[in-house]
């Protein structure tokens, strides 16, 4: 596979289109925003002024885009990248993306002949820019072998995690897991600041701690600054609670903690917070409670 196709090239997908250009990659880019497209033009990348064509050009696609809605408009909705796809094309979802939906993407597109691999990755900005993200792939042993070389070029972990779809669950469980952290803190450390205590010591002791944890270590000295526009916008993190749910009510999997932070997240959503971060949902209970979790003036 030496012919790449990248469609989204956003926080994220600029940097490992980037990187995949560095490892010695012919590619090819594609993105509704002008900036990032010059941008990897500018690096020594071709444009493509549409899907069909970059879709004829490439060996393999790879998608990083904001959600399944989208995803499902660029491969098959009108000028989308079926339109031009030739049978032997892989594509390749890097984006977070609803389990159920990724499994009829797969079907649909095994019926033109298009193999489908989902390999959301892990890791913000700072990792995409270093090649350095972990890669959860799902799909066929072939055809994640026939990937792989592009995948190293964006991550240092490479995990395959089983048959399509695989992959896209891995993201979920992680996600949860940080996303129920997040809605935790949200909640406990207003709590805190009520009760007198100091938010800098309290931060200091709750990363070093047993309680620590990612979500703590990232979003902690932030809001302590009452910063709450780096990161990923709350907005767009919901989806993954969406796809919990859709996954419990199918399977019958009881999540009672997710679905009390999933509560969390709508309450920070009603509120107005969507375009902030997921730090921005510690708003929702300190105005409840008349705090702020923030340093203390000197």
């Amino acid at each position: 596979m030496e012919k790449i196709g990248f469609v989204g090239l956003g926080q994220m997908g600029r940097w490992m289109a980037l990187n995949i250009l560095k490892a010695g990659f012919e590619l090819c880019v594609y993105d509704i925003v002008p900036e990032p497209v010059q941008f990897l033009v500018e690096q020594g990348a071709r444009s493509a002024a549409s899907l069909p064509e970059l879709a004829a050009w490439a060996d393999g696609v790879f998608l990083s885009l904001p959600n399944t809605a989208i995803v499902e408009k660029v491969l098959f909705g009108e000028g989308g990248l079926v339109h031009g796809a030739r049978p032997g094309l892989v594509v390749v979802d890097l984006g977070t993306t609803s389990y159920i939906p990724t499994l009829d993407f797969a079907r649909r597109l095994a019926e033109r002949g298009i193999s489908f691999a989902d390999a959301p990755v892990s890791g913000m900005e700072a990792r995409a820019k270093e090649g350095t993200l972990t890669v959860m792939i799902g799909g066929e042993e072939a055809i994640v072998e026939r990937v792989r070389p592009v995948l190293n070029a964006i991550g240092n972990q490479i995990v395959p995690m089983g048959p399509v779809g695989s992959g896209q669950l891995t993201k979920l469980v992680n996600q949860l897991l940080f996303n129920v952290s997040c809605a935790a803190i949200a909640e406990v450390l207003p709590m805190a600041a009520k009760l007198g205590l100091d938010p800098e010591k309290v931060l200091q002791v709750v990363t070093t701690g047993t309680g620590r944890s990612f979500a703590a270590e990232f979003f902690g000295p932030r809001i302590l600054e009452n910063k709450f526009d780096e990161g990923y916008p709350l907005k767009d993190a919901y989806k993954d609670m969406v796809s919990a749910a859709e996954i419990c009510a199918h399977k019958q999997i009881p999540l009672p903690l997710v679905h009390a932070a999933t509560t969390t997240y709508q309450m920070a959503l009603a509120e107005g917070y969507g375009n902030e971060n997921k730090g921005a949902m510690i708003k929702v209970f300190e105005r409840l409670l008349g705090v702020q979790f923030r340093k203390r003036k000197s």
